[in-house]
């Protein structure tokens, strides 16, 4: 990579670091708030659905929105409403106001939001890399992801709960604050080009991303992959926080610890990744991936050591991570930079809109059943989608083990054509 692209790529991973920090540190203390409010399962896990609920009812939107603005500005801007968002969090916990409902009108703001800003980062890859260098920039990202989620954010977050319930919304405020601050730094546009003439109409721009996706069947195949692996995993990630406190016996500061090691295991999927690429086939690290998510979660339903406990998560962090970078590079290869926004929107749809409904499902059956049983039952349809994905990748081997040829396709849907 040239410097200016190292030092472009570095002000993204900055900023990328500092909102995943806030994220992180959000992630633990809204389901920590919302146990010191009620222990109901099925509201728990509600909490996880009503986060996921905008990319199943927005994605689509704010992937047109992406493919017609300025991708920095998109990023800089969500990140400052959820700066805000977060502030008004945490004066409502620090006056004592606030209630579940309240929490699950601001996880949907935050949502909302994060439509948004993730996908407008996720489209500023390609412009600041070069093809090459995709796997090894979205295992930075993941990496950044994790540190601050996991490392950082997960452990903060839990302190900083424990100490006083407003003090980690408030730091998660600052962590977006600063992230959106940082991208001033960024220089240069980034709007999608496209031929001279007024846009097109959102429908058209919304009909021809699903018609993309729609008319390629490797990109197809990829969308049921992850929506399935996506739902298979929220059945049980929805209930961590119980089984932490309930089934391991942790306390609420201790949960950020345990979450700590499923950083670790993220943190060596991520690197591990691009080099398992270079040894194997994508299509039989995608597959061992998978079943070492079933073997995680399958574990963890099974043993009552905290410690053998977090092991297993982390093998399941491991394996998901991994799964993301390759997956997220076949993404950036495959798709042409002016329909990215859609296309993800298409993805995110499918994949993210699967993650309430797993949370939701997973609560109600470990009202009925128990969480260890939610677990089992996640690991056994990850163990069976394992062995679709190894069937149904059989015929696109060469496809998804090449990322060097550059897309190349007309901008025909970005005439001015208008329906």
């Amino acid at each position: 990579m040239s410097t200016g692209t190292d030092r472009r790529l570095g002000w993204l991973l900055g900023s990328s670091a500092l909102s995943n920090l806030g994220d992180g540190i959000g992630k633990v203390a809204v389901p920590l708030l919302g146990a010191s409010l009620t222990r109901d399962p099925v509201l728990i896990a509600g909490l996880s659905a009503t986060a996921f609920l905008p990319w199943l009812l927005f994605a689509l939107l704010s992937g047109a929105l992406v493919d017609r603005v300025d991708r920095r500005r998109a990023v800089l801007v969500a990140n400052a409403s959820r700066a805000v968002i977060v502030g008004g969090l945490s004066v409502l916990v620090l006056l004592d106001a606030a209630s579940i409902w309240l929490l699950y009108l601001a996880a949907l703001l935050i949502g909302t939001v994060e439509t948004v800003a993730d996908s407008a980062a996720q489209a500023l890859v390609p412009a600041v890399v070069d093809r090459a260098g995709l796997e090894s920039a979205n295992g930075k990202l993941q990496s950044a992801e994790i540190v601050g989620q996991t490392f950082l954010g997960g452990p903060l977050g839990s302190l900083a709960f424990a100490a006083f319930a407003a003090l980690p919304f408030l730091l998660n405020s600052v962590g977006f604050a600063i992230a959106a601050a940082l991208l001033l730094a960024l220089r240069g546009k980034y709007r999608p080009k496209r031929v001279a003439g007024p846009p097109p109409r959102l429908r058209v721009q919304l009909a021809e991303g699903l018609r993309w996706v729609r008319r390629r069947p490797l990109m197809v195949q990829l969308v049921v992959f992850a929506a399935s692996l996506a739902l298979a995993s929220e059945l049980a990630q929805a209930l961590l926080v119980l089984y932490a406190l309930q089934d391991l016996g942790l306390s609420e500061a201790a949960f950020g610890v345990f979450a700590l090691v499923g950083g670790a295991g993220g943190l060596l999927g991520a690197a591990v990744a691009p080099r398992l690429t270079r040894l194997m086939s994508r299509r039989n690290v995608l597959t061992w991936s998978v079943v070492g998510c079933a073997a995680g979660f399958g574990g963890m339903s099974a043993v009552t050591d905290p410690v053998a406990a977090s092991l297993l998560f982390g093998l399941f962090a491991a394996s998901v991570v991994s799964i993301n970078v390759i997956v997220g590079s076949l993404r950036h290869a495959l798709v042409p930079e002016h329909l990215f926004g859609r296309v993800l929107g298409v993805w995110r749809t499918a994949v993210w809109g699967a993650i309430p409904i797993g949370a939701l499902l997973g609560g109600v059956l470990a009202a009925w059943l128990s969480t260890r049983a939610v677990f089992a039952l996640s690991a056994g349809i990850q163990l069976a989608l394992a062995g679709w994905v190894w069937v149904a990748l059989a015929r696109h081997h060469d496809e998804i083990d090449t990322l060097d040829e550059p897309v190349v396709e007309p901008i025909a849907g970005e005439s001015a054509t208008a329906a």
